[in-house]
């Protein structure tokens, strides 16, 4: 397979196959369930062009009336190889999401695979080995977990060593004009890499301290599971204000397309810093040990089924915290308040009344798509930050029936601390879960496990943040870590969910409304346009402002909205002035956050 990436400026690839066949009915796949996506959001309107021929002779083909993503033809006598041809329009890809996904710039391309290949039926993605090539755009620079066959680039087909289908999808390239490399593990036998794009020089200026921290996630990390799973690993990120942000997981690599800014501003890298632990810890947690139900053997023939991604997810986003402060990205104390705002974030979701954490997983495939207005009733991918505090509060119970003896590490050297160099997955179940956590501390698990998992309740699992140290309260002023996320982001002016009770964009446009909250109360519903606050033009200050004055207000705060180009005037009954959420210590508990942040020592 060669693909053509010189067009990649108009956002257009060109692709070639070869594919060895016998004659007879044909059946060839394009990928639908994706690794990491957690849902059938192969991207197959963007193929166009598409032709096959045999012998220099074009072949008649049919698509599937049922699966849009299967392919029948009829391979004639005496043939023996299948040309298959075809554009990928990758401008905006239709995921469902709004906007769309957008990959390439006049400067970058970001490769995903599964976007450029088709593939025979009838066979394990295990077992079906492709010869992959590219050909860049001349003085373009690239990077992959794929090893270079032979090939310099600049118009040349830069040739990859064969490799399986599993593999070839799991192994992104990012492209781009303006390129740095960065190495994490000097003088290390396994090398990591951390490998940057960017549409400008200057947006590549990562700082020595953000270097260190990189290489002290590379340590802290290797160092708590105690092995590793690649033969080598690139950190693949991409710069850029046109692409769309994007963080994926890969064995031997992760793709994180983040905001041109994420290195060299202060706040935008406090914010999103625990994205880089995230992804990089997903090659124990998901790709090396993955749920059974997710590893299936190609991506067509059965549905990945998202139950446990609880485990694969949540257990990753938890750890993605503390990595991050163990690495040095954060500080204890904005540790503490990331997990403060993730508490105040599900402790604000009244839809767990109706719908149980496992259902969020149970539906991921759908959810992933939703949008966000009544996102709090109707209830999101919230497996990931639920998962911080479930997986807290394991950590803290561990450390609880053990004496301070044994913790959350225990677990990831027993169940993740196996084969080590080996990157051939092991599945599990959630059996296989309760069995190690019992094999580190002997206990009821199982039904610790399934009372947070299938629990209807008016609050969020708060056990861990209590038995840790701590309680959830809320104060007049926002955290540094509040201000980098609202400012860097965070899509919405957040400040107003915790009082009023709903979200809104700088310009007025409702995102989202506290179900049975004040302003559900008064008649808000996402979507309308708020065009003034108590007789003042709208703003985010404008806004703040008359909620911090709500406490000595006679009146309800008055909004002046708009809703389908009709105006009306809504009063909000709220006295309680600006919530922004903190932790505070509780008396006579032990302090296991900072205990959990510690880094790990050799």
């Amino acid at each position: 397979m060669q693909v053509d990436m010189t067009q990649a400026a108009r956002k257009i690839y060109m692709v070639h196959e070869t594919i060895p066949v016998r004659p007879g009915p044909l059946t060839l796949y394009y990928p639908k369930w994706l690794p990491g996506y957690h849902a059938p959001s192969g991207p197959i309107t963007e193929v166009a062009g598409l032709r096959f021929s045999a012998s220099g002779q074009q072949l008649a083909w049919r698509r599937d009336l049922v699966d849009p993503f299967a392919i029948h033809l009829v391979v004639p006598k005496d043939v023996d190889r299948l040309d298959v041809d075809y554009d990928v329009l990758a401008a905006v890809r239709d995921l469902g999401l709004g906007d769309g996904d957008k990959a390439l710039s006049p400067a970058i391309a970001d490769l995903e695979w599964n976007q450029v290949v088709f593939y025979p039926a009838g066979y394990a993605s295990k077992a079906i080995t492709f010869q992959p090539s590219v050909v860049l755009p001349d003085d373009w620079h690239y990077a992959t977990a794929l090893v270079p066959h032979v090939g310099t680039g600049g118009n040349r087909p830069i040739r990859f060593a064969a490799v399986t289908l599993n593999q070839l999808v799991d192994s992104p390239v990012v492209s781009g004009r303006y390129f740095r490399q960065v190495d994490l593990a000097p003088g290390a036998r396994v090398p990591v890499e951390l490998d940057m794009v960017a549409d400008a020089p200057a947006d590549l200026a990562i700082t020595p301290k953000q270097v260190d921290g990189f290489r002290q996630l590379v340590v802290q990390e290797n160092r708590m599971f105690g092995t590793r799973h690649y033969a080598g690993y690139h950190m693949l990120v991409t710069l850029s204000d046109h692409i769309s942000e994007l963080g994926l997981e890969h064995h031997q690599s992760f793709d994180i397309r983040a905001s041109a800014d994420d290195l060299v501003d202060a706040d935008a890298f406090l914010a999103g810093a625990s994205e880089f632990a995230h992804e990089y810890t997903h090659s124990w947690n998901g790709k090396f040990r993955r749920p059974d139900d997710l590893w299936t053997p190609d991506f067509n023939s059965v549905p990945m089924k998202g139950d446990l991604l609880w485990v694969y997810e949540g257990l990753t986003e938890y750890w993605a915290d503390v990595m991050a402060t163990r690495a040095g990205f954060w500080t204890p104390s904005e540790f503490r308040q990331a997990l403060a705002m993730t508490a105040a974030q599900l402790d604000h979701v009244p839809g767990r009344s109706w719908q149980s954490l496992q259902d969020t997983a149970d539906m991921a495939s759908r959810l992933y798509y939703v949008p966000s207005s009544w996102k709090n009733w109707r209830r999101g991918t919230d497996f990931y930050p639920e998962g911080v505090l479930v997986w807290l509060n394991i950590d803290t119970k561990l450390r609880e029936l053990s004496q301070d003896h044994r913790s959350l590490d225990d677990f990831a050297r027993r169940f993740y601390g196996m084969d080590d160099g080996s990157d051939v997955t092991r599945t599990y179940t959630f059996a296989d879960v309760v069995d190690a956590l019992n094999a580190v501390q002997p206990y009821d698990w199982a039904t610790f496990l399934r009372r947070m998992l299938d629990a209807h309740a008016d609050h969020a699992p708060l056990d861990g943040l209590a038995r840790g140290g701590y309680q959830l309260a809320y104060t007049g002023m926002p955290s540094t870590m509040w201000k980098a996320r609202i400012s860097h982001d965070q899509p919405a002016d957040d400040d107003a969910m915790y009082s009023v009770g709903f979200d809104v964009k700088d310009d007025g446009e409702v995102v989202d409304v506290l179900w049975n909250g004040p302003a559900f109360k008064a008649g808000l519903i996402p979507g309308m346009r708020v065009t003034a606050v108590n007789s003042r033009a709208f703003s985010p200050d404008a806004l703040d402002d008359a909620v911090a004055a709500s406490g000595d207000a006679r009146n309800p705060i008055a909004l002046l909205v708009e809703n389908d180009g009709q105006f009306e005037t809504l009063h909000v009954d709220y006295r309680g002035g600006l919530r922004y959420p903190q932790l505070v210590r509780g008396k006579g508990t032990p302090d296991y956050l900072d205990q959990i942040v510690a880094p790990v020592k050799p």
